[in-house]
């Protein structure tokens, strides 16, 4: 069949040759499939993606927090022991009625081993939720293994003694044979109890 010398008249399609109708009709569909893809099939995809990437991330999640909520009776008894320990160490710090002579130890404790206190001067507390800080300004002179001696020395006391330095200094000493000059402050703790608290506060805690 010679294509050229059909005179198809698109107003008569329903005169076309069979074969030319039928290959027509099988191009159109063609032509629907791919409109099809490009319009409503694609954009469909990508959403369709999109979801089940969502879909996958709150399934990754559900997982995760249920694993948590089949744990948190564990969690919880975890919990309560933890808070039973830290309050059994807590007490163990020295009370109110306690930080003076605990100070008295601690400087004692520094001449003991043989270094000369120049300044032992302990500040104002500053109270916190469940303890009390006490800020000592030190100026010590004496050699590295006597500085080692003074902090097991510490270590060692009847109570639980927590010592924190803050801004200190070492240099040497103009002396030569003293050692070392050690300056800062020295910050100690100790265990707030509930009467010393204020009333709200107090109440929080029963």
């Amino acid at each position: 069949m010679n294509f050229s010398e059909l005179d198809l008249d698109f107003e008569d399609i329903g005169s076309w040759p069979i074969p030319i109708k039928v290959a027509s009709g099988v191009l159109l569909f063609l032509l629907i499939l791919l409109g099809a893809y490009f319009f409503v099939y694609k954009d469909q995809q990508a959403t369709l993606e999109a979801s089940q990437g969502h879909e996958q991330r709150l399934f990754a999640e559900f997982v995760k927090k249920q694993k948590k909520a089949s744990n948190l009776e564990a969690f919880k008894a975890q919990l309560d022991q933890m808070q039973q320990i830290f309050g059994q160490l807590l007490r163990q710090l020295p009370s109110k009625a306690e930080m003076p002579d605990l100070l008295v130890d601690i400087s004692q404790t520094a001449l003991a081993t043989g270094i000369k206190v120049e300044l032992f001067k302990p500040g104002s507390e500053t109270l916190h939720d469940f303890y009390a800080e006490k800020p000592i300004q030190l100026k010590m002179i004496g050699r590295f293994h006597q500085f080692g001696a003074f902090v097991s020395g510490v270590a060692s006391l009847p109570r639980i003694v927590i010592l924190t330095m803050h801004d200190i200094s070492i240099s040497p000493s103009k002396d030569e044979s003293e050692g070392l000059v050690l300056e800062g402050t020295a910050k100690t703790y100790r265990y707030v109890s509930e009467d010393e608290l204020p009333d709200d506060d107090a109440g929080e805690k029963g």
